[in-house]
């Protein structure tokens, strides 16, 4: 896309009203602005076909009308950005798949450090989840229970930690039941815009046990490695560190378009977000030599800035189930 002298980009942005309170503030406006970028709220009550021109279109609207929309909008203008793509998106509705990319990745396993999942199923059946044996499935009490589904409601964002048979039997499935792993009480929130990465160390749920080890000091070519296999450009994802196996991070979450809002300067990181792809200055090769070669991911690891305190995130979105 061209970039003549005055010219200035039309973003518009298709959000529900809670998710527009919070990422569309006058600071990013403002920046924005100053950046050429004019940001422009797209009206869901007509359709997307007859608004514009944009140069860029942002989403984060579910349903298979919207889907066509977009559809529709694309076939008129292929040269309009769609960030991102909504069958890339549908993958991270359901937590079986969402995490299934991370096992694909050719940077996962080395002899110093890896990335993995942990032990987790899917139960369909009220009964079932209440007679269920969980050695038998390769578990063992605790375990984390998470709606299958992962579509943004309050409902989808609803976790328990069960001890014990007692509490499986009060799930209502489709559930998730991951392994619960003790990770020193600390989560990492990884938050990716593009090429940009940036972690957020959080408080999480205690230990089992009383141990405590150390934390993770970054994850850059990883992060760049789960968003080129995923076709994302804008998401996060949720780490531990597996206190019983060293240098073992597991990813246990990824949530398409978070909360950026309450991530540092965020209005000065989605600006360059914009400008670079608007500029097609974000095409970096899938297939890099970054991804396959252990060496560097290792020395990304320990030598990155290392992740930001957030002690006002202690709040647990997960509730014990006895």
């Amino acid at each position: 896309m061209e970039d003549p002298m005055g010219r200035r980009f039309a973003v518009g942005y298709a959000l529900a009203s809670k998710k527009q309170a919070s990422f569309i503030q006058i600071s990013l406006i403002n920046v924005a602005k100053e950046k050429s970028i004019d940001l422009i709220k797209i009206d869901l009550e007509k359709p997307l076909i007859e608004q514009g021109p944009f140069d860029l279109v942002l989403h984060k609207i579910y349903g298979a009308e919207w889907r066509q929309q977009l559809a529709e909008y694309s076939a008129k203008n292929p040269k309009v950005l769609i960030i991102d793509s909504p069958d890339a998106i549908e993958r991270l509705h359901n937590r079986i798949s969402m995490l299934q990319v991370v096992t694909e990745l050719n940077v996962i396993e080395c002899d110093t450090v890896s990335f993995g999942i942990p032990k987790q199923i899917a139960v369909y059946d009220a009964k079932a989840v209440g007679e269920m044996d969980l050695e038998s499935e390769g578990l063992k009490f605790p375990v984390i229970a998470k709606p299958l589904v992962a579509d943004g409601s309050a409902k989808s964002h609803k976790m328990s930690l069960v001890y014990n048979s007692d509490g499986l039997s009060k799930l209502k499935p489709p559930v998730v039941l991951q392994e619960f792993v003790n990770h020193g009480g600390v989560i990492f929130k990884v938050y990716v815009v593009g090429e940009y990465v940036k972690c957020v160390k959080r408080k999480s749920l205690p230990d089992v046990n009383e141990e405590n080890l150390g934390t993770l000091k970054g994850s850059l070519s990883f992060s760049q490695g789960l968003r080129r296999a995923m076709g994302l450009h804008l998401f996060n994802f949720d780490v531990i560190r597996d206190t019983r196996v060293g240098n073992r991070y597991l990813v246990i979450d990824i949530n398409y378009f978070p909360g950026y809002a309450k991530m540092p300067s965020y209005e000065h990181v989605l600006t360059e977000f914009f400008w670079d792809v608007l500029n097609n200055n974000d095409k970096k090769d899938v297939n890099s030599d970054g991804l396959s070669c252990c060496e560097k991911e290792i020395r990304m690891l320990v030598s990155n800035a290392g992740c930001d305190e957030d002690d006002g995130a202690s709040n647990l979105p997960i509730s014990p189930m006895i």
